[in-house]
This record gives structure tokens, sequence and C-alpha cells, in this order.
């Protein structure tokens, strides 16, 4: 009933605000989408904002940025699908929409990746990663993935600590002479019940203050057809089936203000919430293909970050509160022969602040303090409470020249935690070190060389300490080493001004080494995990990415080819040949992809395809346990319409294009061919 009523309140309001937004909305509204760098140099410099995206040439760490217009030509829905054309990615992906999607960083594992929206880090205390397939790209302006650590001075001491950083940067409202608002109204629909109808609204509520509303409904059957094949090898018998107890629903809501108080400081604001429903089918077998179990998700936080500078000085202020709650359902537990619920609620509040201090003319200097006060409640008879305290401190310098930069930092953790069923408190310290340089040896030329390392600490979290059959005092914090070696060419050439040629190449040989690694592994479904410490986990890996462009008077062709090399190999007994130098599980030796994008007048044609070779599921590598490599392509075509008031974007999709079954889990078949239309008018 109250699922009811919640959906039949938010398409009252977006129906409502629809309304509202087309009666007030003036004749003369446009989509900004496509303004020139004339028409923006017009605004006044308070309200005009200009993304900074990280520079994938100048930086010292391997950064690789997704911008909107790449986001929108490939058809991205989801945070996963941007982050899955990146080199260098492990994505674990348990099917269809609704499943699961986590990313492991060149084989250091989800827990050591860190989500942050506009710079501020979304946390899960209680199993260490996100799921990326809960949050969508609406209201995106680039999605960004910095390995080993971000070159801005100005962080905070959270995004210092992690191994991998994927940043979510809102887009910030930009608006012409006499405009006032924006309004974004699109559906999207597909196979096996797919459908999302979304509403994106930008206010100018004055001079310096703009609003950014984003609003979605997601929902799918799932009930896509599959191969089931009876043996491993997949060469005897077979059946078709469907997938069955697949269903999900997600709505979610984000609102963020911003303020620009004056030229030198501002203030954002955000407020996010989602609530889903996930049915989970669990792993498909020889006459097992549905599920009794489901997952009920609510996240909300709302966070305020305030930045400003003052000749030698800039400074930055972090404020969050974040509330999440998890409830997991088994209408047929096997082990209980009744129905068994599990509920989760995390709350948690977080501050920071950091600053920059230009010390000499090519010296600066920054420090930064973080602490999170998190709290975790269940409703299970063992550890019902826990209560985590962590502290992180970071002090840096960087000497930056035009052909040297250089950055070395040092990094305080201190956490503290107890479980309300045990007498003592359990207590984790450790200073970790990073250092980094980028070269430009030649002033002709725009080769780049860099190096960095860094060391990284991970403290278990709280599904691993306390909810599995583990002692306390067994599961050991991972420590990792992280050493990149590479360059990066760019170059331009210039025709007229409807002529150009850009290209950027970037190559990266990296070794990581990881202590203690914790492994987790679905042992019934994808809501309970076994965990295990490997001891020694050693990684050296490629990455290897090549982005061209070519633009002509009517049309436009972009190209990106990535590949990766991974060799993850589990080295913590050299007596145990079953296991000693085997590829850790789920990571694929080789992988990589290939985007084109065509753009004309016309209609705009877009094709991609992911590559990814075969990988193990099993600590031990066989036959018996090994996934086939697949190829995973894709096609988009669309074309923006230009209305008397606004334009009319139309878009349409294949995925899977050849029909390939593949599992990137196994026993979690994705979908074959399927397909997506999409409209959004804008105005």
């Amino acid at each position: 009933m109250r699922t009811r009523l919640l959906i039949r309140d938010i398409l009252h309001l977006l129906v409502a605000c629809t309304m509202w937004a087309a009666t007030v909305l003036p004749l003369s509204a446009q989509d900004t989408s496509s303004t020139n760098a004339s028409q923006r140099q017009q605004l006044t410099p308070i309200v005009v904002t200009k993304d900074k995206k990280p520079s994938a040439t100048l930086s010292q760490a391997p950064v690789q940025v997704v911008d909107i217009k790449k986001m929108e030509s490939s058809g991205a829905l989801l945070l996963s699908d941007a982050v899955r054309q990146m080199a260098g990615v492990t994505l674990r992906d348990y099917g269809g929409i609704g499943g699961m999607k986590t990313v492991s960083a060149r084989g250091l594992g989800s827990q050591f990746s860190t989500l942050t929206i506009d710079g501020v880090a979304v946390s899960d205390c209680q199993n260490g990663q996100v799921d990326l397939g809960r949050y969508l790209l609406g209201n995106s302006a680039f999605i960004s993935l910095s390995n080993g650590q971000q070159d801005e001075m100005l962080l905070s001491a959270r995004a210092t600590a992690a191994g991998s950083v994927i940043n979510m940067e809102t887009r910030e409202p930009s608006f012409l002479p006499g405009e006032r608002r924006h309004l974004r109204i699109g559906i999207e629909g597909g196979s096996f019940g797919m459908i999302s109808p979304t509403l994106s609204f930008e206010q100018k509520l004055s001079k310096r203050l703009s609003l950014n509303f984003f609003g979605n409904w997601l929902q799918s059957r799932g009930d896509y057809p599959f191969t089931l094949y009876y043996t491993p090898s997949h060469n005897d018998s077979s059946s078709i089936e469907r997938r069955e107890h697949s269903a999900m629903w997600l709505a979610t809501g984000d609102m963020t203000l911003f303020y620009r108080i004056a030229l030198n400081r501002s203030l954002t604001a955000k407020v996010h919430y989602v609530q889903g429903y996930h049915e989970l089918p669990g792993p498909v077998a020889y006459y097992v293909t549905g599920g009794s179990e489901n997952t009920k998700e609510k996240l909300f936080f709302a966070q305020v970050k305030y930045t400003a500078s003052r000749s030698k000085l800039r400074w930055q202020a972090i404020g969050k509160y974040q509330y999440t709650n998890d409830l997991y359902e088994n209408f047929k537990a096997p082990t209980l022969s009744r129905y068994q619920k599990n509920e989760y609620s995390q709350q948690e509040g977080y501050l920071s602040g950091s600053a920059v201090w230009r010390a000499a003319e090519h010296l600066s200097a920054s420090i930064a303090s973080d602490i999170a006060a998190t709290a975790l409640q269940s409703n299970l008879s063992h550890n019902n409470k826990v209560q985590r305290l962590t502290s992180l401190s970071t002090f840096a310098l960087q000497y930056s020249r035009p052909r040297i930069s250089a950055k070395a930092n040092i990094l305080a953790t201190a956490v503290s935690e107890k479980a309300c069923d045990n007498d003592y408190t359990v207590g984790y310290n450790r200073l970790s070190p990073y250092a980094g340089i980028t070269i430009k040896p030649f002033n002709n030329s725009n080769l780049r060389l860099r190096y960095f390392y860094k060391d990284t600490y991970r403290v278990p979290n709280f599904n691993e300490l306390y909810y599995f059959v583990i002692p306390l005092d067994t599961l050991r914090p991972e420590r990792a080493s992280q050493h990149n070696v590479g360059f990066t060419l760019s170059g331009l050439k210039k025709g007229d001004s409807t002529r150009h040629h850009s290209y950027l190449i970037t190559v990266d040989g990296y070794r990581n080494a990881v202590k203690d690694k914790i492994i987790a592994v679905p042992r019934q479904n994808m809501f309970i995990w076994s965990t295990m410490n490997l001891g020694l986990v050693e990684i050296t890996g490629l990455d290897v990415k090549g982005n061209a462009e070519w633009q002509w008077p009517h049309f436009g062709l972009s190209a990106t080819l990535t590949y990766s090399l991974q060799r993850a190999l589990d080295c913590t007994d050299p007596d145990n040949p079953k296991t000693y130098g085997h590829q850790i599980p789920y990571t694929p030796r080789h992988s990589g992809g290939i985007t084109l994008y065509l753009q004309h007048r016309w209609l705009n044609i877009g094709y991609n395809c992911m590559l990814v070779g075969r990988r193990y599921d099993q600590q031990q590598n066989s036959d018996e346990s090994m996934l086939p490599a697949y190829a995973d392509h894709g096609i988009t075509i669309d074309r923006t319409f230009e209305m008397r008031v606004g334009d009319l974007r139309l878009q349409a999709q294949v995925l899977n294009l050849l029909n390939v079954q593949y599992e990137v889990v196994r026993s979690y078949p994705m979908m074959g061919r399927n397909f997506r239309i999409k409209a959004v008018y804008s105005f």
C-alpha cells in the first residue's frame, strides 16, 4: 500500500511540475547546450561557470573523463554504463538493469574505490562498496576516474585516502541574458518492461543563486530469456529459460543549490534521495531459475560545500549527513524453513576542512582533516549495533613549474570502533605516504612523463568483521602499495574555422601489491557473501587509451580505443600449487573497448564494443572455473529537431547487438539483444 502511495505521489509531483513549468516558461527560452563561446562571453562572470574537468595530460596519476557529450552519444543511463568505458576497470555485473554493479580499478578490489558526488564522498560502512547501478547520469556534467590520487590540492582527506576515486560532477545551470529557467522532460523505454521518465529543471533564483532539480523513475520486469547450460563445458544439453523474479523499481530525487556569494566564494548544497525495490533471482542452475528473495533500500544524504580564496590562501569546508536503510527478505529461507528478514540501518555525520597556501611562486602546501562518526544497527541477534569513529588527516607539498610538477603528502588514519556485544574496542592506526611527479622533457612537444607511488590502507567493513562466521581478530586490514609509470602525448592540428584534428594517447604501466587482501564472493545470492584474507596479491598491468577527433564542415568523427592487461596473481603460499600464481577471481587478463561516434546535422550514429577476456570464478584456475571471453556490441542513433520553442532529441539504441550470451559473474546471465528508445524535450 505504501509503495502504491509513493508511486502516486511521485507521478502527481512530476505532472504538477511539468504543467507549472509549461505555463510560466517564456516562449523565448532556449536550450544552452549549443551556446557558442561568443554568447557565453556576454554573461556576467558571476553566473557563468565552467566545469573544472581534471586534465588527462597534466596529471601525475592517470585520470579518465567521460563528459556529458560522450554519455549521451553512447546512450549511458547508469553510472556503471559510463565507468565500464574506462581502461583498467573490472565491472562486476549481476545481470539486468536491477543487478548489483560494483567496480574494481586495477585489481585492487571495489572497496578501494571511493565514489564522490561534487567532491564529497558517498560512504557505506556496512559493505564498503557502492552499487553503481543505483546512480543515474541525468544531471551529471562529467564522470572522472582517478587512479592513485587526484591532482587537485584542495581535497578532503577521505578522497586522498582512496586507492581510486570516481567523481560525479553535477551540471551547474548556465543562462543566457533574459533566461531564468530551463526544463527537460524525457521518457525512455526498452525491452523487458524497462521504462524511465525523467524531469530536469534549472531555475535562476537570483543573480547569484541557481537551482538544479533532477527526478527519475526507473522500472523493469527483467524477465529476459537466456540459455541454460547443464554443464560448465557448454557442450552438452541446454534449454532456453527466462529470468524469473527479477523485477525492480528505483525512484531518484536530487536537488542542488549553487550560490555564488562573490567571485572568490561559493556555496553548494545538495539533497539526494533514492528508494528502490529489487527482486533477487539468484544464480541460475538446472531446474532452479527463479528466487524468493528481495531487497528494499533507502538512501538519503544532505551535504554542504563551501569554498573560498583570498590572496595566497584557498580553503574548503564540507558537512554531510547520510542515512541508509537496507532490508533483505527471503520468503523460503532453506536453512530456516520460514520467512527471513534482515534489516540494516546506518547513519553517518561527516565534517571536513582543508586549506591550500601558496608559500612561494612555485610552491604550495595544503592540510586537510576529516572526522566521521558512523553507526550501524540491525535486527540480528548478535552485534546488532556497531559504532565507528574515523579520523583522517593529510599534509601535502606541491612544486609546480610549466615543465615539471611534483607532489608529496602523508595521510594519518585513526579508526576506533565498538560492537555493543563486545567488551573491548577495536582500533586501527597507520601513516600512508604518496609521491608523484610529471615532466615535460621537450619544449616543442606535448609529451609528458609521469610517475607516482602511493600506500593505501583499508580497514575491514562491518559486514566483513561482524556478520560472517569469522572471529573478530582473524580478519586483517588490507595494505596496498601502488606504483605507476607512464606518458601522455597530445596534439591539435587546426585548419580553417570548420576543420581541425586532435588526439590524445595515454600509456601507463603499473604494479600493485595488496597484503592481506580481502576477497568477497557470493555464497547463496548477491546479498550473502563470504570473505577471507588472501595474504598477498601482486598485480602487474598496462593501460592504453587513445582518443582522436576530426571535424569537417558538415560532420565530425570521434574514436576511442582502450586496452588493459592485468596479471593479478595470488602469491600467498608458494607451497600451494593449486592457487599460487593463479589469477584472482573475476579479474580478466585482457580487456578493452572501441567507441566510434559520427556527428552529422541530420543524424548522429554511435558504435561501441566492450571486449573482456576469460576469467575464473575460483581461486584455483581450471577449465571448470573458467568463464569464457566475450564481446558486447551496441549501436546508438539519435537526432535533434529544432522546435519553435526548444528542441526535441530522439534516440534509438540496440544493446548486445549480436545477441551474445555471457556471464560477468558465474550463474548470473546477462541480457541478450535488447532495445531502447528515448525522447527528450528541452526548452
